[in-house]
């Protein structure tokens, strides 16, 4: 099997550029132009626990220098909340590599201002595993601006020497494959897809966290619009017309289990997926079903902590 760079000739990014204009920024601009990212941090009681995290990690060091980063930076009571939810008593209790983890996925590289920020998918500084490839990060600005789906910007535009700090009112978990599926709309036919019976375990499995059996995934992601072309093909009213048996065949059919892979390491051949073999070129990034149906690869490497995503515009079906 010949492995080809899919890159060569897939030239596509996730989604919009992180370069536009967000549509809403009510807050004013905070102006710290002789103290770093750490000590704005340091200085805001409000940021103990942050502080006490940076401090944990070696992170302070990274955040005082020279180099500009973009920090969303969780309060105290975010942090309350999250070591609630993750059953730890205190910040003690959190492995130091995962707390790294989690706090390197509210950085990203570079200054970026609130009115710099556009709807789409960036890259933080935390990273997959197996692949150390660095974890996406999907921003909406259709009202303020939203992370992963459930994270607000409370506080934009608190300038540092080396960055700019906006303040958000909960900490960023680690993202996995549903976090994206759920947060960008443009997956909504297929969250409908993996939730429609109460008998679907797929978002159970595909929030596996990373390291545990069966992540990571490779998930070939169907658009909205490859649904709606696939109702119009089976000759249906819609997605609560296809036999449940058919649609969880279907499901299976985008879901590759162990393995985390990115475009950049697909190759020419037959790959197996949880519901059956499917046919990849990847010279001309498309997947080519039982029934002899292709679909293209359209969006690559949203890259979640417990696999990857890759958007494709016509559903794999099995074979009929």
């Amino acid at each position: 099997m010949k492995k080809q760079n899919l890159f060569s000739v897939l030239l596509l990014v996730c989604s919009l550029s992180f370069i536009g204009c967000s549509d809403d920024d009510d807050s004013t601009t905070v102006v710290n132009d002789d103290k770093s990212i750490a000590d704005i941090v340091i200085e805001n009681e409000n940021y103990s626990s942050l502080e006490a995290a940076l401090i944990k990690t070696d992170l302070v060091t990274t955040l005082s220098g020279d180099t500009e980063f973009t920090v969303f930076a969780p309060s105290n009571d975010a942090f309350a909340a999250f070591l609630s939810d993750n059953g730890f008593a205190n910040l003690d209790e959190v492995p130091t590599d995962v707390l790294r983890q989690v706090l390197l996925n509210h950085v990203l590289a570079g200054e970026i201002e609130s009115d710099e920020i556009n709807t789409g998918y960036v890259n933080s500084l935390a990273v997959e595993e197996s692949t150390q490839s660095n974890l996406s990060m999907y921003l909406d600005t259709s009202n303020g601006v939203m992370i992963n789906g459930n994270v607000a910007v409370v506080n934009a535009d608190i300038d540092a020497d080396n960055g700019v700090i906006h303040a958000v009112n909960s900490v960023i978990a680690l993202p996995t494959v549903v976090t994206f599926a759920t947060a960008d709309p443009n997956f909504s036919s297929l969250v409908s897809a993996l939730t429609r019976e109460e008998s679907f375990s797929y978002v159970n499995t595909l929030s596996t966290p990373a390291g545990t059996t069966p992540a990571p995934f490779t998930v070939f992601a169907p658009t909205n619009d490859a649904f709606a072309s696939l109702i119009t093909e089976l000759e249906v009213g819609g997605l609560s017309d296809i036999d449940t048996e058919v649609l969880a065949a279907t499901l299976n059919m985008h879901v590759i289990a162990e393995a985390n892979i990115r475009s950049e390491d697909l190759s020419s051949g037959t790959v197996t997926t949880l519901g059956g073999d499917v046919s990849i070129n990847a010279s001309n990034a498309t997947i080519t079903d039982a029934n002899g149906r292709e679909s293209s690869i359209i969006v690559t490497n949203v890259q979640a902590a417990n696999g990857v995503i890759h958007a494709i515009d016509k559903v794999i079906l099995p074979q009929l």
